[in-house]
Parts: structure tokens; sequence; C-alpha cells
């Protein structure tokens, strides 16, 4: 039997200092090289935009290369399609032992990134579309590689992460997205992959942008009431939704000040307007200090997969019909953080809360 709601847990090791402007604690010189390759996938990843561009840019310098960048840019301009429609997705890629150091950053074991809630199966005989929260690394582990095992647990569907189109438009950047299976977050992309009919399946982060802004330690504050696009397209195309909680996603980054009605989360609201995506201030630690950084902290997130909500197919829902399936999809995604969060969310100072 397939479990229909997995639990991808990467299994807590030991406590770190917590972050501290005032006191550094840096990374001792006798840490096992396992854990140093860890954090070394996890930091290129963080930098994986700076090293692409540069990449090209070094590239570009070399004249010899001109006629290939011209036909490459020509190729990846008006040619290359597959960013709306996830068809470039490689098994091996996904498959490489990187992202399993990546999960195992947070971190994992072999013998729990996976295990069985045995609530229902999530069969390949139909579409889905999995709405994730809050937004975080663990969609990346979880949906665009084999670190976690999703396809051991769900044989036969073909999982898309989705992200900003714009991501797209960054040389070699978007070839390694492309090969992790990750697709556009367009509108288009979104019916293109669900339309190939069973056993494709599409992640949307649902709060995306306007979420990363009330991302802390110890909450879950989701932006979802006004989210109803997504629904809207698993009406439309007779995908079964899967609601997503992933805990641990807000303790990995300690957030500056920027409380609704302060200045500075006013421009951040006002640059994901211009955007469509927006830059949280915040830090975590560093490559040699446990303090201040760009990188996460280590801290333990557990993905869990929940019941799916079946979805009689309409073209042109109506309000009320997607309404009606939000509240159902509300529901089961409470039900969620009810069942688990005193075993994954033990060190949380509020309960869950739908804020937008």
């Amino acid at each position: 039997m397939l479990p229909s709601s997995c639990v991808i847990v990467y299994n807590s090791e030991r406590s770190l200092l917590k972050a501290s402007f005032t006191h550094y604690s840096f990374v001792p010189t006798k840490i096992p090289r396992k854990r140093r390759l860890q954090t070394l996938a996890v930091a290129v990843w963080s930098t994986v935009i700076i090293i692409s561009v540069s990449l090209f840019l070094y590239l570009c310098s070399i004249p010899a290369l001109w006629p290939f960048i011209a036909v490459y840019l020509i190729w990846m301009s008006w040619i290359d399609k597959s960013p709306e429609h996830g068809t470039r997705l490689s098994p091996w890629f996904r498959s490489l032992k990187l992202w399993r150091y990546f999960a195992e950053y947070y971190p994992a074991s072999s013998s729990d990134r996976c295990f069985s809630c045995k609530e229902c199966d999530l069969p390949p005989d139909r579409p889905y579309v999995f709405g994730y929260h809050p937004h975080g690394q663990g969609a990346l582990a979880t949906f665009a590689t084999e670190a976690t095992g999703f396809s051991a647990a769900f044989p036969g569907i073909r999982p898309h992460l989705l992200t900003l189109t714009n991501n797209f438009d960054v040389p070699v950047y978007r070839e390694i997205l492309a090969a992790l299976g990750i697709s556009s977050v367009s509108k288009r992309s979104c019916s293109n992959i669900l339309k190939r009919g069973p056993g494709e399946a599409i992640t949307i982060v649902v709060g995306g942008a306007a979420e990363s802004l009330s991302a802390r330690p110890g909450t879950a504050d989701l932006t979802l009431r006004r989210r109803l696009g997504f629904i809207k397209v698993a009406i439309q195309h007779g995908a079964d939704l899967v609601p997503v909680f992933s805990f641990g996603e807000n303790d990995i980054y300690q957030q500056m000040a920027n409380e609704r009605g302060t200045t500075i989360y006013a421009l951040q609201k006002r640059f994901q307007k211009m955007f469509g995506f927006t830059l949280p201030l915040f830090h975590g630690r560093g490559l040699m200090n446990y303090n201040l950084g760009l990188l996460p902290y280590r801290r333990r997130i557990v993905s869990v997969i929940g019941c799916p909500i079946h979805i009689e197919k309409c073209e042109k829902p109506s309000l009320e019909e997607v309404t009606r399936v939000q509240t159902k999809y509300i529901e089961e995604l409470t039900r969620i953080w009810n069942t688990y969060k005193d075993e994954f969310a033990k060190t949380r100072k509020r309960e869950l809360s739908i804020i937008d």
C-alpha cells in the first residue's frame, strides 16, 4: 500500500547556538566530511544563480564561443518552450548525490526520509496539484529531487515544482531548473502539464513572495485566503488537490524586524508589486560560523503530504464552487497541522494562522 500522507523528515542532529550579533560561534576545525559536504551542497544551491551568471559571462569573454553563445541565446529566447511544458526533467540529474547532501543538511537519515501515515494512496490514474505551505527549502528537496524518495513513495507520479517565469531568463540556471523538472508557474504552464493526463503533477508554493515576509521562527502564518488561482486550475483539469505542510520551514532563517505597518514592510510590498517577488531581510549562518550569514540554520524540516481532495472537472467553475473547494482544502491543511504539531512543532509560539 502506498501512503497518500507521506512525512518526509529531515531528522534533528543537535541544536545549534542561537544567532547573535554580539557573540560569534565559529565552526570547529574537526567536522565530519559528510557534514562539510552537506554545508557545501546548500552553499552551492544558495549561490547557484550567481555561479550561473558568472560562468556565462566568463564564456562570453572567449571570442571563439560567440557564435555558439548567439545560437544559445536565440534558442533560449524564442525556440525552447520546455519551461512551459516541463519536458526536460532528468531522473539522473534529480538523483545526484548532491541533492541527498542538500536534504541531509536539515538534516535527514536514510531510515526516516519517508515514513507512512497510511491514510490514503496517491494512485497515478489522475493528475495532481500539490499546494505547498509555507514558502521554503523543503519544496526543492521533496518535489524537485529524489533526495527524499518521492518517486519510490509515489510511483507513476511525475512531479513538477513551479517557479517564477523570470528565473528562466537566466542563462545556464534555466538548464538546471529544467533538468530538475521545475517549470514556470504561469497559467499556460500549469495547463500544458496537467492536460497531459494521469500521473502528471504540479507543485505550487501558494503563499509565494508575500508569505515569505511573514516567516518567523515558531510561527505558521500562511497567505492563502485570497489565493484561488491554483484551485481553479485544479478544477479546470480535474486534478486532485493535495495540501502539503512543511514543519520547520520558518525556523531556518531569522528575519529582521519588518512587522506589518513598518516602513521596511511597506517598501518590501511595493518592491513585490513592481517585480513580482520580494527580498526579505533575513540572516542565517555562515560557512565558518554559526551566527551570521546567508546560509540557513540546520533545523529539522518535516514535509507532510496530506490526503488528496477529489476534484470533478469543470472548465468554467463558478466562484461558489472554487470557494467550496478552498474550504475543504483549508480544512485538510488544518487537520495536518493539528495532527503533527505536537511532534514536529514543539517550539511553536502560536498556532496555524491564515493571514491573507
